[in-house]
């Protein structure tokens, strides 16, 4: 297949041209910058002035990944380039699809989304046939998802990625919790009772192009393990594996007045998702559990 990847030179996006090179399959990169991406079969620049008008190339499938960070302040500026770089780009971006010729456009788009989707699950269990929950970063979940079915008009299979927290070692967060915790800083957050459904890079990567490959995927699937945790868990297991305590605690008053929003839907609540269709495929995740898969970072 010729898959093209918007974010390729991001965290996710270039693990996942590599894993896409070598399976045989040719890698479109597409990237606002010069960075190169090795795995890549060809590198096409976006124009700065409209990122979402991708140059035209044919492609079998098309993995959109880029996005405003959400970390950070969460101002009314930075809500609004949450929900801009997200929902209103993917709408302009299957806009443009439609400009394409039709024997160049892919057959299937993959757009990412997030476990946000759920809002504050507690700890019921969820999976791709929970409802929609509450709060912003629900909401924009369900606006990317929405952008994204626009393509179906177009003749497109539509796969949105609800993705849980990835671990990996060269991006996301495990970087700098991996600094925290070696650190003897590391603790739970809050009551450390919120669910945190996670997955470790290689087993995302894998489960995306199995979906891509796999014509009866379409709709939403859980980027996560079969294992979520709680965030206490996480933090007695990440400690465990780098052999340091973990003594400190973040109370959610101090999250909440130095974060504001972002400390309410990031850190102090959470998802217990459920990889559904995960486990319908036989994907076999090669990090089921948590112990394993921070083993093999550190």
């Amino acid at each position: 297949m010729r898959i093209g990847i918007t974010g390729a030179t991001g965290f996710i996006g270039g693990h996942l041209a590599s894993l896409a090179h070598a399976q045989g399959h040719a890698v479109v990169a597409y990237s606002r910058g010069t960075r190169a991406v090795p795995a890549a079969d060809e590198c096409l620049q976006l124009p700065s002035m409209a990122p979402h008008e991708l140059p035209e190339t044919p492609l079998d499938a098309l993995v959109h990944l880029s996005g405003e960070s959400l970390m950070g302040l969460w101002t009314q500026k930075k809500r609004e380039l949450i929900w801009n770089s997200r929902v209103d780009f993917t709408e302009a971006l299957v806009a443009h699809l439609s400009t394409w010729k039709t024997e160049n456009r892919p057959k299937v788009l993959v757009c990412a989304s997030g476990a946000g989707f759920y809002g504050n699950s507690g700890a019921k269990a969820v999976d791709e046939s929970s409802p929609q929950g509450q709060g912003f970063l629900a909401d924009v979940c369900a606006g990317w998802e929405m952008a994204a079915h626009l393509a179906e008009n177009l003749g497109l299979r539509v796969i949105t990625l609800r993705t849980g927290m990835v671990l990996g070692r060269d991006g996301g967060a495990f970087p700098l919790l991996r600094r925290v915790f070696s650190s003897g800083l590391g603790g739970r957050l809050g009551s450390g009772q919120q669910w945190m459904s996670w997955i470790h890079i290689d087993d995302a990567v894998h489960l995306i192009l199995k979906a891509i490959t796999t014509e009866t995927v379409s709709g939403p699937v859980n980027l996560c393990t079969p294992e979520p945790v709680t965030n206490a868990e996480f933090t007695q297991k990440l400690a465990a594996a780098l052999h340091r305590p973990a003594f400190f605690h973040a109370p959610a008053f101090a999250l909440k007045l130095l974060l504001r929003g972002m400390a309410d839907e990031m850190l102090l609540s959470g998802q217990r998702a459920i990889p559904r269709i995960a486990t319908e495929l036989g994907y076999r995740f090669a990090h089921p559990d948590l112990s394993s898969a921070l083993k093999a970072l550190v």
